[in-house]
This record gives C-alpha cells, sequence and structure tokens, in this order.
C-alpha cells in the first residue's frame, strides 16, 4: 500500500492540546489499561464506573469504531442509530423490563411514565423491522449501530472493562428461517474476526451461556489476559468454551447391588469436609483405601431471588472436592440472582440442619409420594445435582442431624434428585466434553458476542412477514455485540510497559510524536516544519512545542502517551540530524533532516500496512 500524499490534519500541540498528564496512579485503578488512560489523559473519572473521554481518548475511541463500522459495512450490515433513553412497554413485552433486575437504570417521566436506560435493544431493532418490513422479500437484512449503553453494575471495576456506561457495537440479523440465520451468524462471525485482526488484539472464539438474551447458540470472543474477568477453557484438540457453558461429561452408571446398605455413623464436630474426613478415617475406616473428599456428597444451600421478587431455596449436590462456582450457578438459574442462603432461610426451613445437610430431607426424597414439584401442598426444598452423581456412585453425606453422617448412601438406591445443574468448579485437567484432551485454565476479557437468537424477540413483538406462499412466518434473528470501550481497554491492556502506554499505529492518537528539545528558536523552528511537511504527507502528528517544558518531562510524557514513533529535533540538529525511535523495541536512528520526513512517512507506512 502507498501512504496517501494528502493534505492531512493540522498537527495536534501539546502546548494547545487540552491534557495533563498524572505522574501518581489514581487512586481505584486496578488494572494497568485503568491506570494508564487515566494518567495520560485519555479519561476522567466522572463517577464510579462512567468516565468523560478527553481529545485524545475520543482519537482512540474513534479509530476503532471506524474499523468496526468498516467490517460491519463490508458484511453487509446497515447503520442506524436509536435513542439511549427507551420507553418501558417493549421490554415489559419481552419479560426483560423485570428479567434484567438490578443491573437495569430505571426512570420515569414527568408524567410519571416509566423509561429505562438501555442496556441492549433487541426490542427497538426488532420494532424497527416490524414498523417497515412486511415480506420475506424484505429479507435478509441485517442492522447495526455503534451507541452508549448503561448497566447498573453492582461493583464497577477495571475502568473501562465493566463499567455502567460503555459504547457498544450492535447488530441484528433478519431472516425467514434458520437457513438464512445461520448464513448471516457466519457473516457476522467471519467480520468479528477480520476486526479483532485489523485491531491486533489477540482473541479466543470460546462457546458461551446465552443468558438473558436467551437463543439456541452463542459464542464468547475473548482477549487472554491475566487480568480478565472471564475464565475459560480450552483442549489440546480445539474446544473453547468459558466456564459457565462448559457441559460436564456423564460417567456411566455403576452396578450397585452389592453395594451395602447405607448406614448412619456418629460423626461429631464435623461441619467442614475436611473435618468429616479425618473423621471418616479415624473412627469409620475402611479396608480397601482411605476416604478422601471425593467420597463425599456436599449439599449447598442457595438462595434464588427471581425476577418478580419471590424467593426460593435450593439444594445443590456436588462431590466434596469440588467448590460451587458461583458463575457456573449464576448462569444455570439465570434470570434469577443467586447468592448463599442466610439465617432468614434456614429459618424458614428448619429441616435444613447446618453442616449436616443430606438428600433425605430434599426434593422428591421429602415430597411425599404422588406430590409433583412445585404443586400445592410441595413444600420440599429443590434438590439439584452435579452431573457426576449418577446412579450406583456411593458417598458420605449428611443425616440432617448434628453429629451425624450417612455412609454407603447410594445414588438411585436411596435417594433420587429434581435434577441436575452445572454448578461444580471446572478445573485443569478435567476432560474436555468433546473428548479432545484435557482443559486448561485461563482468563479473559469478553470483547464480543454473538447469538442466534432464533424467534424469542420476534414472537414477544410479533415481527412476522409474509413467506413465499402468503402465510405469516415468525421472523429468526441473530445479535451480535462488541464492546467498544472494551475494546480500546484490551488493547491497552495488550500494548503497555512500565513506563506507559505503546499504541500499535492504526489505534494511536497520532503516528508521531515530535518532541522539540531545549531553548534554541532554529530547534522550534525546524521541528515545526518537519510537522507541517508530515502533516501534508497525510502523518498525524503529535507535537511537543512546550517552550518552557525540560526534555525530562517531555520524553517521560511521550512514554506515557504511548505514540509509537517519536522523533526527537534537539543537539543533533547542529549536525544536521533528528533522531528517531520506536516508542517499543527497535533502535534509535540518527536521520538527516533533510531526509527525515521521507523516512517517517515510509515507517509510518509499513507499520499501517501490517494490520491493512
Amino acid at each position: 500500500m502507498s501512504f496517501a500524499r494528502r493534505s492531512g490534519p493540522q498537527p495536534l500541540r501539546m502546548s494547545t492540546l487540552f491534557v495533563r498528564t498524572l505522574r501518581e496512579d489514581p487512586a481505584d485503578a486496578e488494572v494497568a489499561s485503568h491506570r494508564l488512560l487515566v494518567r495520560a489523559g485519555y479519561i476522567r473519572r466522572a463517577a464510579p464506573g462512567i468516565y468523560s473521554w478527553l481529545p485524545l481518548g475520543l482519537r482512540v475511541l474513534a479509530k476503532v469504531e471506524a474499523v468496526v463500522r468498516e467490517e460491519m459495512v463490508a458484511a453487509g450490515a446497515q447503520e442506524v442509530h436509536f435513542p439511549a433513553l427507551l420507553p418501558r412497554e417493549p421490554y415489559e413485552a419481552t419479560g426483560r423490563w423485570t428479567e434484567y433486575g438490578p443491573n437495569l437504570f430505571r426512570l420515569q417521566d414527568r408524567k410519571e411514565g416509566d423509561y429505562l436506560l438501555a442496556p441492549t435493544h433487541e426490542e427497538m431493532f426488532t420494532l424497527l423491522v416490524k414498523d417497515l418490513y412486511s415480506s420475506y422479500k424484505d429479507l435478509p437484512v441485517t442492522l447495526f449501530q455503534v451507541q452508549t449503553k448503561y448497566r447498573d453494575e453492582a461493583r464497577p471495576r477495571a475502568g473501562l472493562i465493566r463499567g455502567r456506561e460503555f459504547v457498544m457495537k450492535d447488530a441484528y440479523s433478519f431472516d425467514v428461517d434458520d437457513a438464512g440465520l445461520e448464513a448471516s451468524y457466519q457473516a457476522q462471525r467471519a467480520a468479528y474476526q477480520r476486526i479483532f485482526d485489523r485491531l491486533g488484539l489477540e482473541y479466543v472464539i470460546v462457546a458461551a451461556t446465552s443468558g438473558a438474551m436467551g437463543g439456541s447458540r452463542s459464542e464468547e470472543f475473548l482477549s487472554p489476559t491475566a487480568i480478565g474477568e472471564d475464565t475459560f477453557v480450552r483442549s489440546p484438540g480445539g474446544y473453547a468454551a468459558n466456564v459457565e457453558a462448559v457441559v460436564t461429561p456423564v460417567p456411566d452408571a455403576l452396578p450397585f447391588d452389592d453395594a451395602p446398605a447405607a448406614h448412619v455413623e456418629d460423626t461429631p464436630d464435623t461441619p467442614t469436609i475436611a473435618s468429616l474426613v479425618e473423621v471418616a478415617n479415624a473412627q469409620h475406616p475402611r479396608p480397601d483405601r482411605a476416604w478422601t473428599a471425593a467420597d463425599t456428597l456436599k449439599n449447598v444451600v442457595l438462595a434464588l431471588t427471581h425476577p418478580d421478587g419471590t424467593r426460593e431455596v435450593v439444594v445443590v449436590g456436588v462431590p466434596g472436592d469440588r467448590e460451587v462456582d458461583l458463575k457456573r450457578v449464576a448462569a444455570a438459574f439465570e434470570p434469577a440472582d443467586v447468592e448463599a442462603a442466610g439465617d432468614a432461610d434456614f429459618a424458614r426451613h428448619p429441616e435444613l440442619v447446618k453442616g449436616y445437610i443430606g438428600p433425605r430431607a430434599l426434593g422428591p426424597n421429602a415430597r411425599g409420594e404422588g406430590v409433583e414439584p412445585g404443586a400445592d401442598g410441595d413444600t420440599a426444598v429443590r434438590y439439584l445435582l452435579d452431573p457426576r452423581v449418577v446412579a450406583g456412585t456411593r458417598w458420605i453425606t449428611g443425616a440432617d442431624a448434628p453429629g451425624r453422617h450417612v455412609f454407603d448412601l447410594v445414588a438411585g438406591r436411596d435417594f433420587a434428585a429434581d435434577g441436575t445443574v452445572e454448578a461444580a468448579e471446572v478445573r485443569a485437567g478435567d476432560p474436555a466434553p468433546d473428548g479432545s484432551g484435557p482443559l486448561e485454565l485461563a482468563r479473559g476479557i469478553e470483547i464480543g458476542h454473538i447469538f442466534a437468537l432464533g424467534t424469542k424477540y420476534a414472537e414477544a413483538l410479533g415481527l412476522s412477514v409474509l413467506d413465499v406462499n402468503g402465510k405469516a412466518t415468525t421472523v429468526t434473528m441473530g445479535s451480535y455485540g462488541i464492546g467498544v470501550t472494551r475494546a480500546l481497554a484490551a488493547l491497552a491492556e495488550a500494548n503497555h510497559d512500565d513506563a506507559g502506554l505503546a499504541w500499535p499505529a492504526h489505534v494511536a492518537p497520532a503516528h508521531v510524536h515530535l518532541v522539540a528539545t531545549g531553548k534554541d528558536a532554529e530547534v522550534f523552528e525546524a521541528a515545526a516544519r518537519i510537522a507541517d511537511e508530515l502533516a501534508e504527507q497525510g502523518v498525524e502528528v503529535l507535537y511537543d512545542d512546550r517552550p518552557k517544558v525540560s526534555p525530562g518531562v517531555k520524553f517521560k510524557d511521550a512514554e506515557l502517551l504511548g505514540v509509537p514513533l517519536v522523533v526527537v529535533v534537539g543537539r543533533g540538529l547542529a549536525d544536521g540530524v533528528v533522531e528517531v525511535r520506536p516508542r517499543v523495541g527497535g533502535e534509535s536512528e540518527q536521520v538527516p533532516v533533510a531526509d527525515v520526513v521521507g523516512h517517517v512517512v515510509e515507517r509510518v507506512s509499513t507499520s499501517l500496512e501490517q494490520l491493512g
């Protein structure tokens, strides 16, 4: 590619640029992207999880948005724009006014009409297409927007990574059948790969749960980093999923014809798995091998708060050598909020003896013959088991009395459950569900998520078109989101060092950081001339023309701001040379003044070409 020879934007001058760099980290900054974006004057905190964008930050954000827009259009999507302030009624129709729970910003106008600040816009896209399209001939169509979203995060953290206001690209496809949806889904998936490749972001595509969005299929694009909030797994054979979506391989049932009868034993002072195992081996040893935590069945009491405000106590049984993963539990019980049961919950269920809960007081084991789950008169606590607890497995578990446990309790013979649940932690070395090898765990930032929504929103909002036979058919939809501000934060996380940011050229606020050092007027005149000539060639220049700022401060600011190529006009000018050095890596060069513009243009052009 040849670098465009055009009249570019005027150089940004540090003497007038609206920016103040900070030498100290902000007190609330937990991760590098948050710390450095604030210190470098890209963003400023307005409230918890809410940030103002300054000129340099907006320049980077605009470049990220431009890549997103270009690839959306290339994939056949058309851009629209919706308001962020929306009426209640569409979200009531789909159930999300309630299902979103406290994460939804709700407000009223002066006439006491209910409104919300949109977390996503499925309803509005659906209604727009319903308003304008009525025939299969109008489809397929894919619409997108780049817009500010709002979610009332309980604990906003990590700057732009988990905020309460953020910029998102959301796209929606509309098709007449599942084959069309699959084609649209794959087109968007490929567009996402191009976007993240162009941005220079490492990513992993993982299977995910659909959550409150609904639908039959979803995948996340995660940028691997140790500070990521999402845990995902991958196998040598190519399986990848976030932990919420991992499906436990179910073992074969075991014969239990020769299993001894269940027997209750005294196990004083054993409210924990560790204490139980110790007492079991000391007082109730078995001849073949020692008891371990894996031989115990741990029954964990959870409280679900459903969207309508009702509270339900459930018990989850998992092997005692595994912890309950709250993210997996939350995904399993969505849209209910999940927390550990409290004293009030236990008080309502005296059959639950803390530390000694057993299956016999739960679910179908306590419900009574002929009583259907949830029927009038059903007071039994719902009981769900880890998929590993198959028929024939033998367990030590609570006997529903203080200081007592039951041994050799056999699943399928001595107790049953209301179903299974993916609640236990996923561990490194666990088998992949598809048999592709042992799993390894990693962490990442979610930068994109795509969903095959199907007909959920179209049915709720009455979106149908006439098919080829003139009959009404419900439109099927896909949803595709990119966290634009989160992607920017992921870029900052992946491109920094101890001194500051180190942007790739294609998203940096400028291509070149030109620094004039010293006090000689000749230096500043030469630097200004170089800045103008570079701008004429289309090179974006950040020119540090501050006359009374020391070279040391200017160099520290250059490192902090992270423009990829630094050009220094200073003492070398007397010898007819200018220093050119990359922000990170590479070596400094002394380039003749007469050649510096062409040299820099070539270097910038090459760096921009590398990612298209």
